[in-house]
């Protein structure tokens, strides 16, 4: 390997996947003297990278942990991973606060920008919707996350195996969204089997190959995803209320959504313009809603609709009458 810039990333490469190396197996591994590893190790440590020396017979090097960050290098499954990991915390700052979700943000675009067109188009393949906080996130396997994403963006009918299932055929489902919600990864998707719109748990999933045709995309009752999803746990009717609430207002709070995220319960909220967020919220009684919503302590803009400004009015006035 001549080149240096190429034989630097093959050399920090290998330091990365076990803890000690000889120098002589380094140079063997690289088809390279040692005394190029010793001048290549030197151009790391030159880079920010701390590389220990080892005593004994040989030598040998480590690679450790520096004060400094310095570039780091990801194979491409690490790479997939980091990016759905900034994905959701970039959206409410995995309930770090605000500071947390730009940082994510910003490091999701530094990290697609160097990715290569191979990676980049297995993480576009992932659509990800953050319904409710992640929490404590389940254990759903990478490649299966990846597999489901694949089908939703081909627009294929996706066939796995289930538990719910038991021991007979496959489940057969046109696959529309991957969301989050309360820790775990869920598919949402018609079952063509039951003719009806289903959830299923992302870690319950084992896809088969290869998918079947592709399909046209049903439209969702309601035409919102995070409040049918919503409904669907709550056991609501999301062509009805979208939250299974007799009362559901929707409103603009002063307040950035990693403020707002952790608190809405089986709300919904996303960003809105000049960093407020967008919250839909039901309750039993229209007094109740305004009464939840202030608990947030903010200015808040009612969207609708105008039974919620009424009930403002109606606790404005209570609230009056007890000051005075």
């Amino acid at each position: 390997m001549s080149n240096p810039s190429a034989r630097l990333l093959a050399l920090l490469s290998l330091l990365q996947t076990r803890r000690d190396w000889s120098g002589e197996l380094l140079a063997e591994r690289m088809a390279v003297s040692p005394r190029t590893i010793r001048r290549d190790v030197d151009r790391l440590r030159d880079l920010g990278y701390r590389v220990a020396t080892l005593k004994g017979p040989g030598g040998g090097y480590r690679l450790e942990a520096g004060s400094d960050l310095p570039p780091l290098l990801l194979d491409d499954d690490q790479a997939v991973a980091v990016a759905v990991a900034l994905q959701v915390a970039a959206v409410d700052g995995a309930g770090l606060g605000e500071a947390v979700g730009e940082a994510a943000l910003r490091a999701l675009t530094t990290v697609r920008q160097v990715m290569p067109a191979r990676v980049r188009h297995r993480v576009d393949s992932l659509p990800v919707e953050v319904v409710a906080p992640p929490g404590r996130a389940t254990a759903a396997d990478p490649a299966v996350l990846l597999a489901l994403g694949a089908a939703i963006r081909a627009r294929e009918v996706l066939r796995f195996d289930h538990p719910a299932a038991g021991e007979g055929p496959a489940r057969r489902v046109e696959p529309h969204h991957l969301v989050t919600w309360r820790g775990h990864w869920y598919l949402l998707a018609w079952d063509l089997d039951r003719d009806d719109w289903r959830t299923f748990r992302a870690d319950r999933i084992t896809p088969r190959v290869p998918t079947g045709p592709r399909f046209t995309p049903r439209e969702l009752p309601g035409g919102d995803v995070t409040a049918y999803v919503v409904s669907q746990f709550r056991g609501g009717d999301a062509s009805e209320s979208g939250t299974g609430w007799p009362c559901r207002g929707e409103v603009l709070l002063d307040l950035p959504l990693s403020r707002v995220a952790p608190f809405v319960g089986d709300g919904v909220a996303e960003p809105a313009d000049d960093g407020r967020t967008r919250l839909v919220q039901g309750s039993w009684s229209w007094a109740a809603l305004a009464a939840s919503l202030c608990r947030f302590d903010a200015d808040l803009e009612v969207v609708g609709p105008p039974e919620l400004v009424a009930a403002f009015g109606v606790l404005a006035a209570r609230a009056g009458r007890a000051a005075g």
